[in-house]
């Protein structure tokens, strides 16, 4: 049997911009997607604080250090910019992965800018 478990997530983030007239997906800058261990078309469930919307959607990687984070074509109706979310990383593992498995923890602030990282065997890092 597999578990849908939650392996990263991302707080503190918030909407930069959103796009209507795209195929579909949230852009995230490069460094978060790389603190947060997430590719390019990884699945991620999208939760926005503001109104309690709650999407999935895959990922595009956007340039790095731009602190970034669009919602694309469907979800865009979901979500403004300045919107307050969350980004989980969802996996699916067996029962003996899930007992290993630690959730990462990525906190963003100043304008997704600020990078901290928990769990995951990643220590505690910041990157400005």
């Amino acid at each position: 049997m597999l578990y849908a478990v939650c392996r990263t997530k991302i707080k503190g983030g918030v909407v930069t911009d959103k796009n209507l007239h795209y195929d579909g997906s949230i852009t995230i800058s490069k460094d978060i997607l790389k603190a947060a261990e997430i590719q390019f078309g990884d699945m991620v469930e999208v939760l926005n604080l503001n109104n309690g919307a709650r999407i999935t959607t895959y990922v595009i990687e956007g340039k790095k250090n731009k602190g970034e984070i669009c919602l694309n074509g469907p979800a865009a109706r979901y979500f403004e910019k300045g919107d307050e979310i969350i980004i989980l990383g969802v996996c699916y593992v067996t029962e003996e992965e899930r007992k290993k498995l630690k959730m990462k923890i990525v906190s963003l602030e100043n304008n997704n800018r600020t990078i901290k990282v928990e769990g995951n065997n990643a220590g505690s890092k910041e990157n400005n």
